[in-house]
């Protein structure tokens, strides 16, 4: 039987097929190589990069959320009892640990609204090197509270391709990010890579106040 026959099989392996064009896309617009190629194509628009990139990843998402709620589905297994109740406080807690995450990042420059304003033209982000309370315990906070949102949800057949794809991507996709922060922060960042998990909290590697302090003294006197 053709596989495209079925269509729980069809409609899996089409958001497949359309998380991998999302999140190949998604890479190569957010990467350096992409900014500068553009800055120089296009150097007065350069202060809108940002919030293009972000409003074009937005846009870019309704096609595999659409087939992800729209399509054909097999149910593989949904949460009961009190695995519901523990499964929905941990996605809760993972909802609050990113909106206190907020408080610590730069949410103008984020959103690119900053660039506008200062009309800047460098395409390296400007932020310096900070470390919010979740930093001592994981370097991508913001994955980890994704990753949990996403498995604690009752899982079908597009679900669970979703799941995995996504979760590859932060995993993987975190390790290309951090050649970035790297490029940004010099030997601070990897001094930092050396005392925290990336994307999994491990109660064996926190960074401890003492630490963290001399990381932040490190960044300052590269300043």
């Amino acid at each position: 039987m053709n596989l495209f026959e079925d269509a729980v099989t069809r409609d899996a392996i089409l958001l497949g097929l359309i998380w991998l064009a999302y999140l190949l896309l998604h890479s190569v617009t957010a990467s350096l190589w992409m900014k500068h190629k553009l800055a120089r194509l296009f150097p007065h628009h350069t202060p809108w990069y940002r919030l293009g990139y972000n409003l074009f990843a937005l846009i870019t998402l309704t096609p595999p959320l659409w087939l992800l709620h729209q399509g054909h589905a097999v149910k593989l297994y949904a949460l009961e009892g009190v695995y519901f109740w523990l499964v929905n406080a941990l996605a809760l807690l993972a909802i609050g640990g990113f909106f206190y995450s907020t408080r610590f990042y730069d949410s103008a420059e984020f959103l690119g609204l900053r660039q506008i304003s200062e009309q800047e033209k460098n395409v390296e982000d400007q932020e310096t090197f900070k470390l919010s309370p979740l930093h001592h315990y994981v370097r991508h906070p913001w994955y980890f509270f994704a990753l949990v949102l996403i498995w604690t949800r009752d899982m079908n057949s597009l679900m669970m391709v979703t799941a995995i794809l996504l979760s590859l991507y932060f995993i993987f996709g975190s390790r290309l990010e951090e050649r970035k922060l790297i490029q940004y922060h010099g030997q601070v960042y990897r001094e930092y890579m050396r005392y925290v998990p990336g994307v999994f909290p491990l109660p064996w590697k926190i960074l401890s106040p003492s630490k963290a302090r001399k990381l932040l003294e490190l960044a300052n006197a590269r300043k």
